[in-house]
Parts: structure tokens; sequence; C-alpha cells
């Protein structure tokens, strides 16, 4: 499989795959953190393991880190993602079945609520590491591409 695909939707843009290096480093430390601690765990030891790996690889993340959210220009609370690597990547540690629309969906609204270009779902439910990346674009808010990858290792 081409790690590098781009979605049909994204194939016109000039940058339809930013922060690669970034999200691919990221997707390392996920396979890590996959082979040392095994699959079908809590996802809060996946978040928490993946701290230690951004830790030992010197990859720049903040953890829990608050966003206002406003309706109409009112805040009505707040949005606490799990993790915010590189100060541009989401990343949304998972152990679900599989990824579907609803995370998909999920995390096009933390991309908007942080204003973040990009998110990394990881699932780590199965023995081969399922992830997506999501591409919020910077010409349309409520436009993205999404690049489903499953069993890269």
């Amino acid at each position: 499989m081409n790690a590098d695909r781009v979605a049909d939707s994204e194939a016109g843009c000039r940058d339809a795959y930013p922060l690669k290096a970034e999200t691919h480093e990221i997707i390392s430390c996920a396979f890590e953190v996959l082979n040392e601690l095994g699959h079908g765990l809590n996802e809060k030891l996946y978040e928490n393991s993946l701290v230690v790996e951004f830790k030992h690889r010197s990859v720049p993340f903040d953890q829990q880190r608050r966003f206002e959210v406003l309706y109409k220009g009112q805040h009505v609370g707040e949005f606490i993602p799990d993790l915010i690597t590189y100060g541009k990547v989401a990343v949304d540690a998972k152990c679900i079945d599989r990824i579907t629309d609803h995370e998909r969906g999920q995390m096009l609204n933390y991309l908007r609520i942080t204003k973040l270009p990009v998110g990394l779902i990881l699932n780590f439910k199965h023995a081969k590491l399922e992830f997506e990346r999501i591409v919020l674009s910077t010409a349309d808010r409520h436009s993205c591409s999404i690049e489903p990858q499953f069993n890269r290792r």
C-alpha cells in the first residue's frame, strides 16, 4: 500500500499531505507502543504510553490541553483532546472494533474546535494498528480529506 496515497477529493490541492514527516513519526510511535503493550487494552493506557514514547523521541506534545467551545460567539464549554503533537496534529487513541464515520466526524469536530490542520485516529484494538489521517482544508474549514490506512506493519 502506498502510504502517501491522497484521497480523490484532495488530489487537486497544492498541499494534500500536510505535516507528512510529523504524522509518520507519530504513527511510528504508535507502532512501537502496540508492539510493546500488545492490543486490546484500555485507551488511556495507549494514550499514556504514547506520551512516554513521544518523550523518548523528543516529539513535542500537549496532553489534555483545554480549548474553549463557542456557539454563536458564546462560551458553552470546553473541549479537552487527549493529545496534540507538534502543536499541529490532534491524536486520538482508540480501542474499538474499527474506525467508522462516527470517529471521523468526531475528529473533524476536534479539528474545527482546535483549529488544527491534521488529526490522527489510532486504533489499538487489534494486533495490527489501524489508523486514519484526517486533514481539514485551510481553504474551507468545512471540507476535508480522509485517508484510511490499515495494517502497515
